[in-house]
């Protein structure tokens, strides 16, 4: 039973990674406003960034970050519960450089 349930969160994880970076990818620049901070700056402040091209950007990488959960899944089958832990490991690798990216883009 626990093994399918690490299966199932693996699966999920990727999926719902997945869904998000396509609706920023394919947002065409709207996703912006989900941005932490990112909608509280003023219209000027904003007019500086191509939200299209940010979107598009943030979008890639987010459905990059499915793909860890996926082979979690995948050695979850021969040893449960540690393809869930790598996945998550890389996963937080891949929000950190997500966060450093973005830091450096909007300075």
């Amino acid at each position: 039973m626990f093994e399918l349930f690490i299966i199932l969160l693996d699966l999920f994880m990727a999926l719902f990674m997945f869904l998000l970076g396509l609706y920023f990818y394919k947002s065409k620049g709207k996703a912006s406003n989900l941005l932490t901070g990112y909608n509280m700056r003023p219209d000027e402040e904003r007019k500086k960034f191509d939200e299209e091209a940010m979107c598009h950007s943030y979008g890639k990488r987010m459905m990059i970050m499915a793909i860890p959960f996926l082979a979690g899944a995948v050695i979850d089958l021969f040893k449960a519960g540690a393809g869930c832990a790598l996945a998550w490991g890389i996963w937080i690798i891949l929000l950190i450089s997500l966060l450093i990216k973005r830091v450096r883009t909007e300075k």
